[in-house]
């Protein structure tokens, strides 16, 4: 992996510039970069949620709302969307669709990948460890994602990217996690993640 990583540029803007569902979907298998003055932290991504705003009720631009937290979604795609769980956990985000239209990827769980010491020592835990990366809020603390990466070019020269990964298994659908405020949104399949994978968040992970 540590060779794809060398040879791989971040994913270009036209990936993004697509629905959300598409996006989700396709960036299972793709790997997270995060390179600070500390070092690297990387992983494989292994769970995604698609957010559809205006009319998506579960999120965070359901109904036209646009304030300085979700401003990032309104922008262009290829942008990094990133807000505060609870307000302590950070959660990240990849802004997709087109200009003005609020649509987000959420990024729910990473597979560990090498050199994984800058991780384990933000996490003070093995990267044999499920927990490490699997969830929004420790995926994020594991690469050390937060407000200084709100809104950053994902397509450009910064230290958060996405690159291309290995291939993947079966992609399989479920609902959201965490979304029953949002009536029969909260139904809505938008939930992607690798088939048997033991780094998913939550069941089902077959």
């Amino acid at each position: 992996m540590a060779e794809v990583l060398r040879a791989s540029k971040p994913l270009p803007r036209a990936f993004y510039e697509r629905s959300a569902l598409l996006v989700a979907r396709e960036l299972v298998g793709k790997v997270l970069v995060h390179r600070t003055a500390f070092g690297v932290a990387c992983g494989r991504i292994v769970e995604t949620e698609a957010y559809r705003g205006p009319k998506d009720l579960a999120a965070h631009t359901a109904n036209g709302r646009r304030t300085p937290r979700n401003e990032a979604m309104w922008g262009e795609a290829g942008r990094a969307y990133v807000f505060q769980l609870y307000g302590v956990h950070w959660a990240f985000n990849a802004v997709t669709g087109f200009l003005g239209e609020p649509h987000a990827v959420l990024v729910r769980a990473l597979e560990p990948v090498a050199p994984f010491e800058l991780s384990e020592a933000r996490r003070g835990m093995s990267a044999e460890r499920r927990e490490l990366m699997n969830g929004p809020g420790k995926l994020c603390a594991a690469l050390g994602i937060g407000a200084e990466t709100y809104g950053v070019d994902l397509c450009g020269t910064s230290a958060l990217t996405i690159v291309e990964g290995l291939p993947r298994a079966r992609v399989a659908r479920s609902a959201r996690i965490n979304v029953a405020y949002a009536g029969e949104w909260a139904k809505r399949l938008w939930r992607y993640y690798e088939a048997g994978n033991r780094w998913v968040s939550v069941k089902p992970r077959d």
